[in-house]
């Protein structure tokens, strides 16, 4: 399942047409008339953008990017903006190749999924300084950006995952809002009494590093987390990690979540089969329960809220999405950053989320009507105040994998929490951080 389909809100509109490279990636070369090479990576000159910007895109916002480039192409008369659209399951090995060939692109945007293994190749460029500022941005958001407390990114969207549930089936049945992990369980229950085969969802077909992430949220809630705070030694079969796997699994051996499903793009059928009561996913879910159901089902039967807290009142909220970066060896790095600094204004944030309904990672957008007045959102953005974001290390995804397949066994009760976490750590600490 590719990720861009998991992020997706609402239909989309027609691009505005602009010139498309048709270039073979591994071995592109840039036209003749191409960028400015002013300078190195890191500096912005003054004036207008010049040039051609060589852009990489991957997933869906690749096909509704074009929306954007008219605006930029007016306030710059004299720039053109050429733009390679790649399946995202090919993104990272067709930049590895380019970065390892010398065929860059200028500019790219980088899912938070893939940043660890992108940046670990240092063939991005820092953010110059000035370019935006920080504290205009979500500070979680802001550090999956970040590595060695260097931001080799601008955040460009985001999401948190929070807690979507059928307030219809939950107040029929009497039970509130499940605020921490003892209501989560009596929500469970009481709509499971009631006849809901399954009255949680998580996220955990199939079991990979999806999975992992998840469960780092839940780690973090009861105090832990998989990885150190400087992101040198993995601390998976930590004793508050132990106990925030044995509380998730039990949810399992109680038959309150299925280890077969749903997927996450099923949760719409399910939540509306009754089939399940609530599900921890991001706020692209509302968006296909309205383009499936209509806006109508969704205010009578759907209320979202920040996932419940651990034990001692720990908040976790699983974060993501994706940022602006430019290569060190762009030839036009000074027109990239600059349509960069574009990027990062409200309006044009405002302008994505129209269009692809993805949330902006500026915080002042966030008081527009269109998304200060939707209550759910106003618990997204509570959420990425408490965000989470994958391990900021190149072997992330390898560890998040298995540690993904070790909370299978717990889910399905082949072993106990702290053996899987023990087994996981073991293979964690043979692979390492590669750092």
């Amino acid at each position: 399942m590719s990720i861009p389909t998991r992020r997706r809100i609402r239909p989309i509109g027609a691009a505005v047409a602009v010139t498309t490279a048709a270039l073979i990636l591994a071995g592109c070369g840039r036209p003749d008339d191409g960028g400015s090479a002013d300078g190195d990576a890191g500096s912005v000159t003054d004036g207008p953008a010049t040039g051609t910007i060589e852009l990489w895109a991957a997933g869906a916002e690749a096909e509704e990017l074009p929306t954007l480039f008219d605006d930029f192409i007016a306030e710059n008369p004299d720039v053109e903006i050429d733009m390679t659209p790649i399946p995202e399951e090919e993104f990272v090995t067709k930049m590895t190749g380019a970065i390892a060939a010398g065929t860059v692109p200028d500019l790219v945007y980088v899912f938070a999924e893939h940043q660890p293994a992108l940046f670990a190749t240092e063939a991005f460029a820092p953010v110059p300084d000035g370019l935006v500022d920080e504290a205009d941005f979500f500070e979680s958001v802001w550090k999956t950006g970040e590595v060695d407390g260097v931001s080799y990114g601008v955040p460009w969207f985001t999401y948190a995952r929070v807690f979507q549930y059928r307030a219809d089936l939950a107040e029929a049945a009497g039970v509130g809002a499940p605020q921490d992990w003892d209501d989560l369980r009596e929500f469970a229950q009481t709509l499971k009494d009631g006849g809901v085969a399954y009255p949680l969802a998580f996220y955990v077909v199939p079991f990979d590093e999806y999975t992992a992430a998840q469960f780092d949220t839940f780690a973090h809630q009861n105090g832990g987390g998989i990885i150190n705070d400087d992101n040198t030694e993995w601390t998976i079969n930590s004793p508050e990690n132990v106990e925030a796997l044995e509380f998730y699994g039990s949810l399992f051996a109680d038959g309150f979540v299925s280890p077969d499903g749903p997927t996450s793009v099923d949760s719409v059928a399910y939540l509306t089969q009754d089939r399940i009561a609530g599900v921890l996913n991001g706020p692209w879910l509302r968006g296909w329960i309205k383009d499936a159901n209509g806006e109508a089902w969704l205010d009578e039967h759907m209320a979202a809220l920040v996932p419940p807290a651990g034990p001692d009142g720990e908040r976790a909220a699983s974060i993501g999405g994706g940022n602006w970066a430019v290569l060190e060896d762009a030839d036009n790095a000074d027109a990239a950053w600059k349509f960069v600094q574009y990027a990062s204004t409200p309006e044009t944030q405002l302008a994505w989320f129209e269009a692809m309904g993805n949330l902006p990672t500026v915080q002042v957008a966030w008081d527009e009507p269109a998304i200060a007045d939707d209550e759910a959102l106003d618990q997204v953005r509570e959420a990425m105040e408490h965000g989470v974001s994958i391990p900021a290390v190149p072997t992330w995804n390898q560890v998040g994998k298995v540690l993904g397949e070790q909370i299978e066994r717990v889910a399905r009760g082949t072993a106990t929490a702290q053996e899987a976490l023990d087994a996981a750590q073991a293979e964690a600490e043979s692979i390492g951080v590669g750092q």
